[in-house]
């Protein structure tokens, strides 16, 4: 790994203004439970906190904190169109202006033309016009008849073949003899694209107005009024009334914050033994934890964090919870465990008849909706491992003859989507193009396929090894998929109307997405995930591609494709958790050590701005700096502030933003959209992502929208650019695993700097800290319904 020294990649003396730190630490911040007002509505950061894994006081269930951002549910409802009130008028039969709208309309004709006649006169004139019809009668009855003047179609044709053999132009044999029928073609039913769903427009003013009437009285903020309104519906006031702890269930509100606002609506009435706090302490606790990525929690760990929220007894603020309705419990086998040892038998009595030693079972407590999604896709998994194959199956009769000119990995894929339904596909960045292949070879047997990505630079990329022949709906985003914007769109059934289904980038499902697509396949359909097991788990929760690998319900293929180049060799001993040293002769890897967070932004912005360009030829543009948090000395703020600076200065008259500004649009938890601003109107922040215009309203612009020439590691899966910058300032040690390293050096294409100044922190890293484990159900539900796993 070659390595430069600061001077040789800045011009001489340059030295950065050293300015003082005036953010949190990354790792070291506040933990998910201790957001401030900057945290709460920031997109991207989670539960809190100053970078995407933040080691807080969460850390007792596990709050490996990542990044959520901001719904962009508005951009998909779309506004009001324009022009509708004139058209609609005129086509109403609406009064027109004008004469001539007024003569159509049969009204009074004023002008030259509107001649004043007599009663006798127009009668006269309209007998005159009778005689004259009768008499064009008389004439059309004497004349002759042009017979099959009127005919049409089929029988216009036999009577022309009738006339033509009276005349001897053609011999009876050639009109009597049956045309040879046309081949039958199977016409493939038009897929039916059902609407997307209409967006909620938001919480009724009304509402809003009476929920703010309760906070104000409680000491709260007035901010978190439509947020309440939203979380708790019609009533929000009248249920933050008679349990004001419900505001937790605001996004951002912790229980300190609600034990306030409790005290100022209850008086002496409030105290920690309330069962209402602990139930509501235990919802929120759960939802911290489903940001972490679980999708349930131990019940003895999740009593011990609601011990030290001060909650007296944690069983029974789970069992009131569970009541509620608000979490369910679940008892989960325990098979690695030992058998509990038995007791010798009394005097007496024989060995028989003591009872069967019960097998050991751990207690798991969820959320409703993360565990009705595992159970679900559980569900659908199984039925369509189960399902017959379709007729003639992913590839049929000429599945053999594909799979050897495929050759390699991609004849295993299609050998083994003969036979399965279900087939897991795993490998690098290289690898990509094994299943895609498959797709293809499917598609010329006139398949239906379709291949889907996490991001659209994913979909890109697919459609460039699928061809340029291949149609548009044959690739997709998982959400596209899922919204109906994107792909082949859906059967009479409502089931996708495809064959085979590749997904890609399958580590990024998290339970709720993946459940909802595996829902739409229609039994018999072949679906290959695929996905690199070595980068960042889901934004959300679940951990659904390690779960299935480790399940062992289907073929599981690994790629023997290795990602080439110098980069390549780099990230895949990352992989196996050695950080090597690999020769770059064209600069492809570039390390920049710093000592400080001043000195690692001075570098970041000449390299973006100066170095990578000069030396490697990748425009400013097409350069992307990854950084572990959104806080700290060289987080994502100081990071974009100083690019700015450099890059589009401006006063940010939109909100802090310019024309011109290069951003990301937080669509979702985990899910960002590189793009560019473009403008602002009333309607709100105008912008250009993936070339399609966006508008984010003014409201959602503070926590939907970001600078993006920096952005986090979470935010950086799934896309890939043409040079990365890796910003790893020395308050960053505790955000750096294996899987944030491995990720993040893997998004340059063609070149990667390293600004270093973790020092010792970057290799222990990659060789002893590994993902944070997530609490999940899949892979025992998964096992239990499908025969043989």
């Amino acid at each position: 790994m070659s390595t430069e020294s600061a001077a040789a990649e800045n011009e001489p003396g340059a030295r950065p203004d050293a300015g003082p730190d005036t953010e949190t630490p990354a790792g070291e911040g506040p933990s998910p439970e201790a957001a401030g007002a900057d945290e709460a509505g920031d997109p991207g950061d989670g539960a809190g906190g100053s970078s995407e894994t933040g080691d807080g006081e969460e850390s007792v269930v596990g709050a490996d904190s990542t990044e959520a951002g901001a719904d962009s549910a508005d951009e998909a409802a779309g506004g009001d169109a324009e022009g509708e009130g004139d058209g609609a008028t005129q086509a109403a039969g609406g009064d027109a202006e004008g004469e001539g709208a007024t003569q159509a309309a049969g009204g009074d004709a004023e002008g030259d033309g509107a001649a004043q006649v007599s009663e006798a006169e127009a009668e006269i004139a309209a007998q005159r016009e009778l005689r004259e019809r009768i008499a064009q009668r008389k004439a059309a009855k004497e004349g002759p008849i042009d017979a099959g003047a009127k005919l049409s179609g089929k029988a216009a044709d036999l009577l022309a073949a009738v006339r033509a053999v009276e005349s001897g132009e053609k011999p009876v044999a050639a009109v009597v003899a049956e045309p040879v029928p046309e081949p039958r073609r199977t016409v493939a039913p038009e897929p039916v694209r059902r609407p997307a769903p209409v967006v909620d427009a938001g919480p009724d003013a009304g509402v809003v107005a009476a929920v703010r009437a309760v906070l104000v009285a409680g000491g709260a903020p007035d901010s978190l009024a439509a947020g309440a309104a939203s979380a708790l519906g019609e009533d929000a006031d009248e249920q933050l009334r008679a349990d004001p702890w419900q505001l937790l269930r605001v996004s951002g509100v912790r229980p300190e914050q609600a034990d306030g606002f409790a005290r100022a609506l209850l008086g002496a009435e409030c105290g920690p033994e309330d069962e209402r706090r602990g139930r509501a302490v235990t919802v929120w606790l759960l939802e911290q934890a489903a940001v972490a990525g679980h999708t349930a929690l131990d019940l003895p760990v999740l009593a011990d964090a609601l011990g030290k929220r001060g909650v007296p007894d944690p069983e029974a603020a789970v069992q009131s919870a569970a009541a509620e309705g608000d979490a369910i419990l679940f008892q989960d086998a325990l098979d690695d465990a030992p058998a509990p040892a038995r007791e010798a038998a009394p005097d007496g009595a024989e060995d028989g008849d003591d009872e069967e030693a019960e097998h050991p079972v751990r207690v798991l407590v969820g959320l409703e909706r993360y565990a009705l999604a595992e159970e679900s896709l559980a569900d659908g998994l199984a039925r369509l491992i189960n399902s017959a194959p379709k007729e003639g199956g992913s590839f049929g009769e000429a599945g053999e003859e594909a799979a050897v000119a495929a050759g390699g990995t991609t004849a295993e894929l299609i050998r083994a989507l003969d036979t399965h339904r279900l087939v897991l596909h795993t490998g690098g960045e290289a690898s990509r193009a094994e299943p895609v292949a498959t797709a293809a070879a499917a598609a010329r047997l006139g398949r239906r396929v379709c291949v889907a990505a996490h991001s659209a630079d994913g979909r890109r990329r697919a459609a460039a090894l699928l061809g340029p022949d291949a149609p548009e709906t044959a690739t997709a985003t998982v959400e596209g998929l899922l919204t109906q914007a994107q792909g082949p769109g859906r059967d009479a059934d409502g089931a996708l109307a495809l064959d085979l289904l590749v997904v890609l980038d399958a580590p990024q499902l998290d339970v709720d997405g993946a459940a909802m697509l595996v829902e739409l396949l229609a039994d018999g359909t072949g679906l290959v995930l695929s996905g690199d097991p070595g980068t960042l788990w889901s934004a959300g929760p679940g951990r659904v591609f390690a779960d299935l690998l480790a399940a062992g319900i289907c073929p599981r293929i690994a790629s023997r494709t290795p990602d080439f180049g110098p980069i390549g060799e780099l990230v895949s001993g990352i992989g196996i958790g050695e950080l090597n040293q690999v020769e770059a002769p064209g600069k492809e890897v570039v390390i920049v050590p710093v000592r400080d967070g001043a000195e690692a932004i001075h570098r970041t912005v000449q390299l973006v701005a100066d170095s990578v360009p000069r030396a490697i030829g990748v425009p400013t543009e097409e350069t992307q700096v990854i950084t572990p948090g959104h806080g700290g000395a060289a987080g994502t703020r100081a990071l974009n502030a100083a690019l700015k600076e450099r890059l589009n200065p401006g006063p940010g008259r939109f909100g802090g933003f310019d024309p011109g500004d290069r951003v990301v649009h937080v669509a979702g938890p985990g899910r960002i959209r590189p793009g560019r601003i473009v403008g602002a109107d009333a309607e709100g922040l105008r912008l250009e992502c993936d070339g399609e215009p966006v508008v984010v309203p003014k409201e959602q612009v503070e926590r939907a929208v970001r600078h993006g020439w920096a952005v986090t590691g979470h935010q950086a899966v799934g896309l890939r650019w043409p040079a990365a910058v890796v910003v790893l300032p020395g308050d960053a040690t505790q955000a750096l695993s294996r899987p944030w390293v491995y990720t993040a050096f893997g998004r340059g294409e063609r070149h990667l700097s390293v600004v270093h100044g973790v020092d010792s922190a970057l290799p222990r890293a990659v060789a002893e800290v590994a993902a944070k484990p997530r609490t999940t159900r899949l892979q025992s539900l998964v096992a239990a319904q499908v025969p043989g796993a």
